[in-house]
């Protein structure tokens, strides 16, 4: 599904991220579009990618996904054919004592990104959510679940598919 395709990450520099992005490039996408607002972890998947593995059809994009002038050029100029969502702040003592970061990235950046691939008829919309999301606890738990919930409902109006998956803690 991914062969010959553009495929857009968001949170591209991450640590599930940039393990998307690694795994990705090895199914011959048409183009990966790296998606993220951390310059200096970009840099390094960058340097990774074209120096060592010797990748060369990927770009970089430095920008928030809270911010829809920020990434929409991305969906109007490169066309994703498929969505990989991992932007997102995971760490739950952080998030308690930021809610409100918690809120702004993990809900309203995921239906900034959501509603553009609905826009631009994104094959599919991959939502990287948490195990934290079942009956959630905590801040972070909460607000990845009304990510959720937002993208299981536009599933119901959209040409798009919508899928989330849920990754847990995993050491090793």
């Amino acid at each position: 599904k991914i062969l010959n395709k553009t495929i857009l990450i968001t949170g591209a520099a991450g640590s599930i991220g940039s393990e998307l992005v690694r795994q990705i490039v090895r199914f011959k996408p048409k183009k990966v579009i790296l998606f993220d607002q951390a310059e200096s972890p970009l840099y390094e998947l960058e340097l990774e990618l074209r120096e060592i593995k010797q990748i060369h059809n990927f770009e970089i994009v430095i920008g928030s996904v809270t911010q829809p002038d920020s990434i929409e050029p991305v969906f109007s100029n490169h066309k994703p054919e498929i969505v990989f969502h991992a932007a997102a702040y995971k760490h739950v003592p952080m998030m308690e004592k930021h809610p409100l970061a918690a809120i702004k990235t993990n809900v309203l950046g995921t239906k900034v990104v959501a509603d553009l691939a609905h826009q631009y008829k994104v094959e599919s919309f991959i939502m990287i959510s948490t195990d934290k999301a079942v009956n959630p606890t905590n801040v972070m738990g909460a607000s990845k679940r009304i990510a959720e919930m937002y993208c299981q409902a536009l599933n119901e109006h959209s040409n798009t598919q919508f899928i989330t998956t849920r990754f847990g803690n995993v050491l090793g």
